[in-house]
């Protein structure tokens, strides 16, 4: 069973309107918290959501989605404390502006999580390691 969200903010440059999904996915294992970070987070590494473009409030989100606002504003937490967004009181919760930096050691960090994957898999099929380094280089460089 899948719930959608639809939510729809108005770029911060004014070039008109956007609308932004967030799916909640019940035939997963990963909390729905989760799911809503990383998509959000997803969508502000891809430049879906630009710096300064709003979120919906956690009430919206909650009621949009049928999920509780504690869950909502779980991910809220986790998205400000990894500094993706700022939240101000009254006036709701924004994309921050990211630095080149934080933007690479984010992108590093999936990397590494994939190449985790890709040395258990080789370990568990005892591929050697020269191969998988052949392979990445190949991938990498964009040779086929």
């Amino acid at each position: 069973m899948y719930i959608s969200n639809k939510y729809t903010y108005v770029k911060s440059k004014g070039n008109g309107v956007k609308t932004v999904d967030i799916i909640i996915s019940s035939n997963t294992g990963k909390p729905i918290y989760e799911q809503i970070t990383s998509q959000i987070k997803a969508m502000i590494m891809n430049g879906e959501l630009q710096t300064g473009a709003p979120l919906p409030s956690m009430r919206a989100l909650a009621k949009s989605t049928h999920v509780s606002v504690i869950t909502v504003q779980t991910a809220y937490e986790h998205l400000q404390r990894d500094g993706f967004i700022e939240t101000t009181v009254g006036r709701g919760s924004f994309v921050s502006a990211q630095n080149k930096d934080f933007v690479q050691e984010e992108q590093q960090r999936r990397a590494e999580e994939h190449l985790q994957e890709a040395a258990e898999i080789g370990r568990t099929y005892d591929i050697p390691v020269e191969i998988l380094v052949d392979m990445l280089r190949l991938f990498y460089e964009g040779e086929e």
